[in-house]
């Protein structure tokens, strides 16, 4: 079977998480060049967990997980999730991970964060979607500034990183920012 298209954009589609990405996301998250980013270097990351972690994903209604697949070839390259959904204040936390070197800056995570915004927004009625992000990752940090997140709180010294001390960021967005419809399959426009 192949990859299930839940919302589609002219370069990413986001997918509901299949057992079979459990390779690619343990390649990713023991990938130096992604979790010195995500300040999460110090774990030590194996199949059984990844798999553990997928099977988990869908047993919380507080978290909704995506892959990132290119639309050209359906290849996986990442994934995101909006976490810690709180229905009644109407928020949640928005993480991403773009695995694969070679999708990096070329506009995916973009698009893809524009997806789940589109989500989130106007499926899942969300007032505000926050992120954190470490102050050394400057080129994820420019793609929520393009997105429209504004920068809302620093924790200093936050992270500590390869024998230093860096600041974790925080930036939200609150619907009434976001008028952006990225999801291109919605049959009530």
């Amino acid at each position: 079977m192949g990859r299930i298209k839940k919302f589609i954009g002219k370069k990413v589609f986001l997918s509901p998480v299949q057992d079979e990405d459990t390779e690619c996301f343990t390649k990713y998250m023991n990938d130096m060049e992604v979790t010195d980013y995500t300040g999460t270097t110090h774990h030590v990351y194996n199949f059984t967990g990844e798999k553990n972690w997928i099977a988990n994903i869908y047993s919380n209604e507080n978290n909704k997980t995506f892959s990132i697949c290119r639309v050209e070839d359906e290849k996986l390259i990442g994934n995101l999730s909006l976490m810690g959904i709180d229905y009644i204040n109407r928020t949640a936390e928005l993480g991403i991970l773009i695995g694969e070197e070679d999708s990096r800056s070329k506009g995916y995570g973009e698009e893809a964060i524009n997806l789940l915004l589109d989500y989130g927004f106007n499926y899942l009625n969300l007032h505000s979607i926050f992120l954190k992000a470490n102050s050394i990752n400057k080129r994820a940090i420019r793609c929520y500034e393009k997105v429209g997140f504004k920068l809302f709180g620093t924790k200093r010294e936050d992270k500590y990183i390869n024998g230093k001390y860096y600041d974790t960021i925080y930036m939200d967005l609150l619907k009434k920012e976001y008028s952006k419809e990225s999801i291109i399959n919605k049959t009530i426009k």
